[in-house]
C-alpha cells in the first residue's frame, strides 16, 4: 500500500535520523475500484481526466498548506524547530508538496520541499519567490505515467531563479518506487535525500 511505501516506511527511516515526521492524509479524488494505481493510470489516458481532477487539486494543496501552518503553530508542543518544517510528497502528494513552494505566506511557507516523481505541469507552477525554499527532486526516466519531465521542469525553474536545488533522475524505477527495494539505484534515493537534509543542517550531528 502507498501509505506504507510512501508514508510509514519513510517516516521510520527519517525517525532514525532524528527527524520528526507527520503523515498527512489529504483530500483526493474518489476511487471506484480496489486498485487505485491502475485506475489512475487508466483515467489519465481519458480525454476528460484533467477536467475531473481540476476541482480536487486546490483542495489537496489547501490541506498541504494547512498542515505546514498547523505544525509550525504547534512546534513548541512537539519540541521541534518552527524554522525547519519541510514537506515531501510522492505522485499526487508531490503535487501538494511542490505547490506549497509557490504563493505561500509566512505562516505556511515550507522550509524545504521534496516532490518525488512529481505531477506538477508548468501550467500549475507559479513564480519562484526570492525566499523560495530549497528543492529536492527525484524521479525515474521510465516513469509509467510519463511524468519525469514535470520534475525536470520544476528543477529548471529553481535553477533559473538561482535557488538551492538538487535533482536525481534514475534510468529505471518506474512510477511509485517510494521505499521499495528493487535492487536498482532508485533504492538509494532516500540516502541522497538524507545527505541533502544534512547539507541543510536539518539532521542531528552524530
Amino acid at each position: 500500500m502507498a501509505i506504507a511505501n510512501e508514508g510509514t516506511d519513510l517516516a521510520h527511516w527519517l525517525n532514525q535520523k532524528g527527524v520528526t515526521v507527520f503523515i498527512l492524509k489529504y483530500r483526493l479524488g474518489h476511487s471506484l475500484t480496489d486498485n487505485p494505481g491502475k485506475e489512475l493510470s487508466d483515467n489519465m489516458k481519458k480525454s476528460d481526466f484533467v477536467e475531473k481532477v481540476t476541482p480536487i487539486i486546490p483542495l489537496s494543496i489547501a490541506d498541504g498548506r494547512a498542515a505546514i501552518k498547523y505544525v509550525r503553530d504547534h512546534a513548541a508542543e512537539y519540541g521541534i524547530n518552527p524554522a525547519q518544517i519541510g514537506i515531501l510528497g510522492f505522485s499526487a502528494g508531490s503535487t501538494v508538496a511542490a505547490s506549497t513552494a509557490f504563493n505561500y505566506t509566512v505562516e505556511n511557507r515550507p522550509d524545504f520541499v521534496a516532490p518525488i516523481y512529481a505531477y506538477i505541469p508548468p501550467s500549475m507552477q507559479g513564480t519562484v519567490a526570492d525566499d523560495a525554499p530549497p528543492l529536492f527532486v527525484a524521479a525515474a526516466t521510465d516513469d509509467d505515467l510519463g511524468l519525469t519531465s514535470n520534475s525536470v521542469d520544476l528543477y529548471s525553474k529553481w535553477l533559473a531563479a538561482k535557488k538551492p536545488a538538487e535533482i536525481h533522475i534514475f534510468e529505471k524505477g518506474g512510477h511509485g518506487f517510494g521505499m521499495q527495494q528493487q535492487h536498482i539505484p532508485t533504492d538509494t534515493w532516500i540516502d541522497r535525500f538524507g545527505d541533502w537534509l544534512g547539507l541543510l543542517g536539518y539532521l542531528k550531528a552524530k
